[in-house]
Formats: structure tokens, C-alpha cells, sequence
């Protein structure tokens, strides 16, 4: 909530602070979060074993970037799905179906750059 007594920098800090907690929730607490997490040091390992270029290694991390923000989205839909209605309804259940559609999306077309990235540089080894 806004503190009207906060200055400008004031008020940025507090946001920091309540973005930087609500991801530190998201990696303590999130299976899905550690599991991306996961996937992302490995194609940043990758990275450094192949040699990517600049470009690559920006749209890597777009690519990173997109995966965790769907899945934080999805989870923030789900957390208030459940707050609204706890019990099963069937339109809760399709509303978390589509916010889980997101992540799914994210990772598909991150898989695709990763290949686009990858494949060609695997390709050189045999």
C-alpha cells in the first residue's frame, strides 16, 4: 500500500522490497519456478560451452525471462483462483487451464530458439 509520507525513492525501494520478496516466494515455494530455474542454468552453462554470441545470449535470456514471468503469472492467477473459490468449480478450473496455457506457450517457443541456438553449433561437433 502507498505510503503518502514516501518520497519518490522512497516508494520505488518499497516496491523493490515487495518485488525481490514475492520472487524469493516464487523460487522457495514454486516447483514449476525451480524446475525453469533449472532448465535456465543448464542453457546458461550451455551458453558458455558453445560460445554464443551476443545475440544469442540476449534472446537466451528473453527467452529465460519469458518462461518465469508466464510462470509467475499463472501462479499468481491460480493463488487468486483459489482465494476467490477453494472448492472445485468448473469455472475457476477453466480459468487456471488457460493461465497454465501461458507457461506452456513460453516454454514451447523457448525450446524453438533453443534449437534455432543449439542445433547448429551440436551439429559442428560430429
Amino acid at each position: 500500500m502507498k505510503n503518502p509520507n514516501d518520497s519518490f525513492l522512497r516508494g520505488r525501494l518499497r516496491s523493490l522490497k515487495f518485488a525481490l520478496r514475492g520472487m524469493w516466494l516464487l523460487i522457495t515455494t514454486e516447483d514449476s519456478i525451480k524446475a525453469q530455474l533449472f532448465v535456465a542454468i543448464i542453457a546458461t552453462i550451455l551458453g558458455f560451452y558453445f560460445d554464443i554470441s551476443n545475440v544469442e545470449w540476449m534472446i537466451q535470456f528473453l527467452a529465460i525471462g519469458l518462461v518465469l514471468v508466464a510462470e509467475a503469472v499463472n501462479t499468481a492467477v491460480e493463488e487468486v483462483a483459489d482465494f476467490i473459490h477453494p472448492d472445485y468449480h468448473e469455472k475457476i478450473g477453466l480459468i487456471k487451464d488457460i493461465a497454465a496455457g501461458a507457461p506452456s506457450f513460453a516454454a514451447f517457443i523457448s525450446l524453438i530458439i533453443a534449437g534455432f541456438i543449439y542445433i547448429p553449433k551440436i551439429t559442428l561437433l560430429f
